[in-house]
C-alpha cells in the first residue's frame, strides 16, 4: 500500500477539501450538528477505508440519506436516531454474511454510467451560485428539493439574474475565477513539467490562495461575507471539544420506530454503496475489482462506530471517490490520509478552516463534476443504440430532477423493459423459403432459451402463417423450453390440421412429422417445463 504513497498522498488533499464542506453541508441538511457529519467523514476515511477491499473508494455521510435523516432526527430526537445508526451497522454486518453485495452486480453499465453523469451534472448545476457567493444553502444539499423551499434550477436562475444585474459577491466571484485557472494551468500545463507540481496537487495551491485572498481583502469591496466561508464548530477548549460528541440512548430501543429506522438506514446505504461500488470500479483506470460482500462488512463497522460516537449514517461517495480517482489515488492509503487530514485540522486548525472561501471549493467541485459529464459522453452513449442510450438518459434525468435513488430506480426500470422488449423480438428466427409443390416452405428456429416472455412472439409469428404451409419447427438449440410456450404449440398443432399447415419437429431426440402432441412429445407433467440440454 505505501508503494504508492507519492499518487495517494497527493490525491487525499483533494478528496480532504472536496470531504470537507460536504461533510458539514449534509449535517446541516439533515437537520444534525455540524460535527456529526466530520465525524462520519472521519471515521469513513480511517475505519471504513482501512476495512475496505477497494483501493479507490472514499466513504462518508451521504447526501442520498439526508431526508431519512433529517425526519429520523425530528421523530425520535437525535440520541435515540443514534440507537438506528448504530443497528444499521449491525444489519448491514448480517447483509453481509448473507452475501448480499451480489446485488450490486444486477445493474446495467448504462444505468451506472448515467447515475456518474447525473452526480456530475447536480454538482455543476449546484455549485454555480456558490462560485457567484449568491447561495447560503449548504454543499451537502444534492437533492433537487432543498431545504430552503428552493430547488436546483431556482437556486441556479437566481444567481444567473444576480450575475446579469450584478448583485453577485465580487470577491467570492474574482477567487472563483482565480481558483479555476490555478486548476486548470495545474492539471493541464504545470503537472507536465515536473514532479514537484504532481506531488502538490492544484486544489491545495487554490485553497491557499483563497485563504490569502479572504484574510488580505477583508475590509474592501471585495470582502467575502462570512456566510460564503467554511464553517468548521471551533471548541473554545477540550472540554469543548468532547462536548460535541452525541452518544445513543439505548433505552429506547424497544421502540418500533427505531427498528424501521435502522432497517432503511441498511437498506439506503447498503444500495448507495453497491451503486458507488460499481461506478468507482468502472472509473478506476487500473479496473480493480472491489469485493462487494467486505464491502458491507466495512461499512457496518464503520456506521456502527459512527452511530456510537455521534456521527451521521455512512456510505461509500462517488464525489468524493471520483475526485480521489482524478488526483490519481492509487490505494485505499488516500482514503485513509484524507480522514486524519479532517481529524487534525478539526482539532489543531478550525479557525484557519473557517478561512477558506466556498466559492474556491465550489471551483474544485466543478472540476470534478465536469469530469463526470463531460459531453463527449452523451455522444458515445448515443452511438451505443438506444437499448443505451434510453436507460442512460432517463436515469440522468431522474438523478437530476429528483434524487439519485429514484433516478437509478428509474433508469434500471427502463432498462428491463428494455431487455424484455428484445427478449419479445429475439425468442426465434424466421426463414422463409421458396414455395413449392403447392406450399410455402417456413423454418422456425427458436433461441436457446425460450420463457413465457416470448410467448407474444412466437404467437404472432404462427398466426400469421398462411395457409398450405410446410413448417420446419427447429428446437435443437433451444436447452430450455418454458411450459407457457409448450402449450402454445400444441394448440398450434391442432389448429395446423385445419389450415393445411404440415409440421416438420426437428429435435436432439429426432424428428417427427406433424406431432399430435407437443406435450406428449416432449413428455411433460402439467405446468411443467423442460430441459433440453
Amino acid at each position: 500500500m505505501f508503494k504508492t504513497l507519492k499518487n495517494d498522498l497527493p490525491a487525499s488533499v483533494v478528496v480532504f477539501f472536496v470531504a470537507l464542506p460536504l461533510c458539514l453541508g449534509i449535517a446541516l441538511a439533515s437537520g444534525a450538528p455540524l460535527f456529526s457529519g466530520l465525524i462520519a467523514g472521519i471515521i469513513g476515511g480511517i475505519v471504513v477505508g482501512s476495512l475496505s477491499g477497494s483501493k479507490i473508494g472514499v466513504s462518508g455521510p451521504a447526501a442520498g440519506l439526508a431526508a431519512i435523516v433529517f425526519t429520523a432526527i425530528q421523530d425520535l430526537g437525535y440520541e435515540s436516531f443514534l440507537v438506528a445508526v448504530v443497528l444499521g451497522g449491525i444489519i448491514q454486518l448480517i447483509f453481509g454474511l448473507l452475501k448480499a453485495g451480489v446485488i450490486g452486480y444486477y445493474f446495467p453499465s448504462s444505468v451506472i454510467k448515467g447515475m456518474l453523469t447525473g452526480i456530475g451534472i447536480i454538482i455543476i448545476l449546484k455549485q454555480i451560485p456558490h462560485f457567484f457567493g449568491m447561495d447560503k444553502d449548504p454543499q451537502g444539499d444534492f437533492a433537487f428539493l432543498q431545504i430552503d423551499g428552493e430547488n436546483t434550477f431556482t437556486e441556479l436562475l437566481k444567481a444567473i439574474n444576480a450575475l446579469i444585474s450584478g448583485n453577485v459577491s465580487i470577491g467570492a466571484t474574482v477567487i472563483a475565477l482565480i481558483s479555476m485557472l490555478i486548476l486548470l494551468l495545474w492539471s493541464n500545463v504545470l503537472s507536465k513539467k515536473g514532479k514537484v507540481f504532481q506531488i502538490v496537487q492544484g486544489p491545495l495551491v487554490a485553497v491557499a490562495v483563497g485563504i490569502i485572498f479572504f484574510v488580505s481583502t477583508a475590509g474592501t469591496n471585495l470582502n467575502i461575507s462570512v456566510d460564503h466561508l467554511v464553517a468548521v464548530p471551533v471548541p473554545d477548549g477540550f472540554d469543548s471539544f468532547l462536548s460535541q460528541f452525541n452518544f445513543p440512548n439505548f433505552t429506547a430501543i424497544t421502540n418500533p420506530a427505531i427498528w424501521v429506522t435502522a432497517f432503511t438506514i441498511a437498506l439506503v446505504a447498503s444500495l448507495e454503496t453497491l451503486l458507488c461500488v460499481e461506478a468507482t470500479d468502472k472509473l478506476d483506470p487500473h479496473k480493480n475489482v472491489t469485493p462487494t460482500n467486505k464491502e458491507l462488512f466495512a461499512q457496518g463497522t464503520g456506521n456502527i462506530i459512527s452511530g456510537l460516537i455521534g456521527g451521521l449514517p455512512i456510505t461509500q461517495v462517488i464525489v468524493r471517490s471520483s475526485a480521489n480517482i482524478q488526483s490519481g489515488g492509487r490505494s485505499k492509503l488516500s482514503a485513509i490520509i484524507h480522514g486524519f487530514l479532517l481529524l487534525i485540522s478539526v482539532i489543531l486548525i478550525p479557525t484557519l478552516l473557517n478561512k477558506i472561501p466556498l466559492s474556491v471549493l465550489a471551483a474544485i467541485l466543478f472540476i470534478v463534476g465536469y469530469k463526470l459529464a463531460k459531453p463527449a459522453l452523451f455522444k458515445k452513449m448515443y452511438n451505443l443504440g438506444w437499448k443505451q442510450f434510453i436507460p442512460f438518459t432517463v436515469t440522468v434525468i431522474g438523478i437530476v430532477f429528483t434524487d439519485l435513488l429514484v433516478g437509478i430506480g428509474l433508469g434500471l426500470l427502463v432498462g428491463i423493459i428494455v431487455i424484455l422488449l428484445k427478449s419479445y423480438q429475439n425468442s426465434h428466427f424466421l426463414h422463409i423459403q421458396d414455395k413449392s409443390n403447392g406450399k410455402h416452405r417456413i423454418k422456425m428456429e427458436l433461441a436457446e432459451e425460450v420463457t413465457f416472455f416470448n410467448k407474444g412472439a412466437i404467437l404472432k409469428e404462427l398466426d400469421n402463417l398462411p395457409r398450405d404451409t410446410y413448417l420446419e419447427f427447429d428446437v435443437t438449440k433451444t436447452r430450455y423450453l418454458d411450459h407457457d410456450i409448450i402449450e402454445i404449440l400444441d394448440d398450434f398443432a391442432f389448429k395446423a390440421k385445419e389450415r393445411n399447415i404440415d409440421i416438420k419437429l426437428i429435435s436432439k431426440r429426432g424428428v417427427v412429422e406433424n406431432p399430435p402432441s407437443f406435450i406428449e412429445f416432449f413428455q411433460l407433467r402439467p405446468k411443467s417445463n423442460i430441459s433440453l440440454s
